[in-house]
């Protein structure tokens, strides 16, 4: 208990300071605000299905300009279908130079299994489907580090520390997503699909946090923790009040590989909370990753 009361202290302290300003960075590229009471009330099963799928174009974008150094217009994954179709900006070359090849190997097998959740998700939604909407892998990381006070630019592609890091950002996002939304699907033969993806989504953030510790752990600078806490603090500071995100790190130096409660569970995230982290903006309807907003019927 003392772990987690000294993990709530060091929170508060840093939401009162750092991250106030970080909000204030943030807030300004998201967009239009919007009431959180503005989410339709008629939301149905497509409809979390096709927010996922904006989350999972966005990981899948991700990971197949790092691993494979092109993107899915030119891998031939099919993006189309309803809403506002667009392209991904990201760096000329983002290809990673990877040093180990274990850490390689990893992501092989993340960059293929959200490239394949993609696919899955589109042959479920069928005609349902949402295009890819336009995102955005270049500029959103340079907001991004102002924000959290991690320099005046970062590039997730430049190292595979930092691929690792680009990737902390989004996998423990797209955990809680799925388990917030999960309870919400009415139809039960949609139910382990979804159930199967959160698990393969929270086995690939274990790995992430897993690797990332190990690798700070012999820097006697910790410099991989202290990028971490601030991202976690970062993305703490917009999906809410509550305390929710963690870093890998417990203020006793020991691992904190699995972002758990008191009761050993992991924490879920609305749809708005969600939003917030990836439009970068409290109650934001675009910014950030998705400049024009994500697609479909869950927007707010």
């Amino acid at each position: 208990m003392a772990r987690l009361r000294n993990r709530v202290s060091r929170r508060r302290f840093l939401r009162q300071s750092a991250i106030a300003s970080a909000v204030a960075v943030a807030a300004p590229v998201a967009g239009t605000m919007l009431a959180p009471s503005t989410a339709s009330a008629a939301v149905t099963d497509l409809d979390i299905l096709n927010f996922a799928l904006n989350l999972e174009y966005l990981e899948g974008e991700f990971y197949a300009n790092g691993f494979f150094g092109r993107g899915f217009d030119s891998l031939g994954i099919a993006v189309t279908g309803t809403g506002n179709a667009g392209t991904t900006t990201v760096k000329a070359n983002p290809q990673v130079n990877f040093t180990s090849a274990i850490i390689r190997n990893y992501f092989a097998e993340i960059a293929n299994d959200e490239i394949a959740h993609v696919r899955y998700l589109r042959s479920v939604l069928g005609n349902n489907a949402i295009a890819r909407p336009p995102q955005d892998l270049l500029n959103s990381f340079n907001t991004l580090a102002v924000a959290a006070g991690l320099g005046t630019s970062f590039d997730p592609y430049a190292s595979q520390e930092n691929f690792l890091l680009g990737a902390f950002i989004f996998e423990d996002v797209g955990v809680t997503a799925y388990s917030g939304a999960a309870p919400l699907i009415s139809n039960p033969d949609y139910i382990p699909p979804a159930a199967g993806i959160l698990a393969a989504e929270a086995i690939h953030a274990g790995m992430i946090r897993q690797t990332l510790y190990r690798l700070n752990y012999t820097d006697s600078t910790q410099a991989l923790a202290l990028a971490v806490n601030k991202i976690s603090d970062l993305r703490d500071s917009l999906d809410g009040t509550a305390d929710l995100d963690q870093g890998i790190t417990a203020p006793d130096g020991t691992a904190n590989i699995v972002p758990t409660d008191a009761n050993g569970i992991c924490f879920a995230r609305t749809t708005r909370q969600v939003l917030n982290i990836v439009y970068g903006g409290v109650n934001a309807t675009k910014g950030l990753f998705f400049p024009q907003g994500v697609n479909g019927n869950i927007n707010s």
